[in-house]
């Protein structure tokens, strides 16, 4: 019998343990919620008890497995298994998050940040089949991206390679990122900054048709909320995604000139903001490299969509 892949995608809200094959389908899953509340060895030992629950329930055994693949949402130091520091959760920093699962466990674990798993996920069994080369850029509460160059992910001295959620594309926004630093293209693009830009917005002047009480608390924007306005053509809505999708095209026009790769792939939580979003995104790509494109390049969306996190970890064993 083929070996699977056990992948494991650690958010900071939901974790996802899974059993995959090598062709990327899922055959079994289970997902918390309630993990977020604990600290760095608790976590490890609850994705342990995870980790056999779903082994046991398919009859199988450890050696029935390639191995563990964790997509971690944060930075990595890849080459020891370390996670370096994340927004998401409590702790991990430089916290040794491979040998303290290996322990656990007889067959090999490998750790990757999640948005490198994403993308490999997309080169082996998504919008990425057929390159050599691609960028996956992941628009969430975060921004970050993974890079595939010659079929391998490309991780940087540290890891740390595809962080560009904070490269700056506006000093002037005044929008602040999680990083302290103005204009990163997180901090003016990602689902963290609605709020921001919704009170912002509002102060200028610009009216929403959103049934919003008089006391409302700007914290609570979200994009499925922004998304709302969006289907009943509120103005204020389409302000902000307006600008959001600007700032992610002036984005991808860098990733363009700085790797001109072949095709750049989007996914994260806020592409469900729909058409109207991607559209823009594409629009101020096209206006900014004018002449420059002497080949295509396609922007395209993820088509793993919600599993690309699991089936991205799980497949961090065959690179």
């Amino acid at each position: 019998m083929e070996k699977l892949l056990c992948g494991i995608d650690l958010g900071g809200t939901k974790l996802s343990v899974g059993l995959v094959n090598p062709g990327g389908q899922i055959l079994d899953k289970i997902i918390v919620y309630d993990h977020s509340v604990m600290n760095e060895e608790a976590i490890v030992e609850y994705i342990t008890l995870l980790v056999r629950q779903v082994i046991s329930a398919n009859n199988l055994r450890e050696s029935d497995l390639e191995g563990i693949g964790i997509g971690f949402p944060g930075h990595v130091r890849y080459r020891d298994g370390y996670t370096i520091t994340t927004s998401n959760l409590k702790g991990f920093k430089n916290f040794p998050l491979k040998e303290s699962l290996s322990r656990n466990f007889s067959i090999p674990v490998k750790l990757d940040n999640d948005a490198n798993a994403q993308a490999f996920c997309e080169f082996k069994f998504g919008a990425g089949r057929g390159y050599d080369d691609l960028i996956f850029l992941t628009i969430s509460s975060g921004i970050g991206a993974g890079i595939v160059l010659n079929r391998k992910i490309y991780r940087g001295i540290t890891g740390t390679a595809g962080e560009f959620g904070h490269t700056i594309v506006d000093p002037q926004s005044g929008y602040v990122c999680t990083c302290g630093n103005i204009g990163c293209l997180m901090g003016c693009a990602c689902g963290l900054t609605l709020p921001q830009m919704f009170r912002k917005k509002t102060e200028q002047g610009i009216k929403t048709t959103l049934p919003l009480p008089d006391d409302f608390d700007f914290s609570k924007v979200d994009g499925k909320m922004i998304k709302q306005g969006l289907d009943i053509n509120d103005p204020l809505s389409k302000a902000i995604v307006s600008d959001c999708a600007d700032y992610i095209g002036i984005g991808i026009y860098n990733i363009f000139q700085v790797f001109n790769p072949p095709i750049i792939i989007l996914g994260g939580g806020l592409m469900n903001l729909g058409e109207f979003y991607f559209s823009r995104i594409k629009s101020k790509f096209y206006e900014l490299a004018r002449d420059m494109i002497y080949d295509p390049v396609e922007i395209v969306k993820s088509e793993a969509e919600a599993d690309a996190g699991l089936i991205g970890a799980a497949s961090l064993l065959l690179e």
